[in-house]
């Protein structure tokens, strides 16, 4: 698992006085980021990347703007053209989970415009 230490800033928290839900997904691609970059996939230097197709978010608890959280991300499925993401945002002082997401992405050719099998070297580290 990869965790990736979030800074809220001051402008991520809505009028509610919580961390705005569009901002989370922020964060998210922050973690996401963070995981391929670690793992020596460049979002915009490889040929072969992979993208988003699809989210599925749960919001479990609020987030404050003192908080202390991080977004742990992990591959929980790798299928032949796509793999499956589970990320969690994380109360670091708490434990509390307070988002869960699970996020398809699917392989991507960027010289060929198309998606794409998912190569062995880097099926291989995803699997790390």
């Amino acid at each position: 698992m990869h965790t990736t230490p979030i800074q809220i800033r001051f402008n991520d928290v809505d009028q509610m006085g919580h961390v705005n839900n569009a901002v989370i997904m922020e964060y998210l691609d922050l973690g996401k980021d963070a995981f391929f970059s670690g793992h020596g996939l460049s979002p915009t230097k490889s040929d072969f990347t992979v993208m988003v197709v699809h989210y599925d978010v749960d919001f479990k608890a609020q987030i404050h703007y003192h908080d202390r959280i991080q977004v742990e991300t992990e591959i929980e499925k790798l299928g032949n053209k796509s793999l499956t993401m589970m990320q969690r945002v994380v109360n670091t002082e708490t434990n509390v989970v307070c988002v869960e997401c699970r996020t398809v992405m699917a392989g991507y050719r960027r010289s060929t415009t198309s998606s794409d099998v998912i190569p062995p070297e880097v099926r291989e580290w995803l699997m790390r």
